[in-house]
């Protein structure tokens, strides 16, 4: 991950640094409070548009809140999962697909600009459908990356992912 990624997993470590040093109680609703603002916030800015797709980056985002979940009373030895249920809290990666999804939504029902020109289709049998955009089959392969990475493509495969 680059220095300007927008969710710069080291500058949200060091907010998690700085918010367990300043704050000696642990309770489950003041941490809560602080890393959702102080920290998930600036993961989390412009999510739907950089949604990470390395696996490396995913974990890299996805461990701040391992690290600073670990760190509340009450949840200390219990597996990461655990503790998200615990705290009525999903996971980085599950959010990023919930606000895609959310937005494709908005943007099906004209409530959000669509400046991708993402195509719907209602059929009687499986609903609203969006439509994959294609890709001219002679591109380069770092091209058909970027293309399967991109937010029309995941957007449309979630979207249809739903029953």
């Amino acid at each position: 991950m680059d220095a300007s990624h927008p969710a710069n997993a080291e500058v949200c470590l060091e907010n998690v640094i700085m918010v367990l040093s300043v704050f000696s109680d642990r309770s489950p609703f003041l941490m809560l409070t602080l890393f959702k603002t102080m920290v998930r916030s600036k993961l989390e800015y412009c999510c739907p548009v950089w949604n990470p797709h390395k696996i490396t980056d995913i974990e890299a985002i996805e461990s701040v809140q391992r690290n600073f979940t670990r760190r509340i009373r009450g949840c200390q030895g219990m597996d990461y999962w655990d503790r998200l249920k615990k705290l009525n809290l999903l996971s980085l990666q599950r959010r990023r697909e919930r606000y895609i999804l959310i937005h494709t939504r908005k943007m099906n029902n004209d409530l959000a600009p669509n400046d991708i020109k993402m195509l719907f289709k209602n059929s009687p049998r499986h609903g609203i459908k969006a439509i994959v955009p294609s890709l001219n089959n002679a591109s380069q392969c770092s091209v058909a990356t970027h293309y399967e990475n991109s937010f029309g493509v995941n957007a449309a495969k979630l979207w249809n992912l739903l029953p």
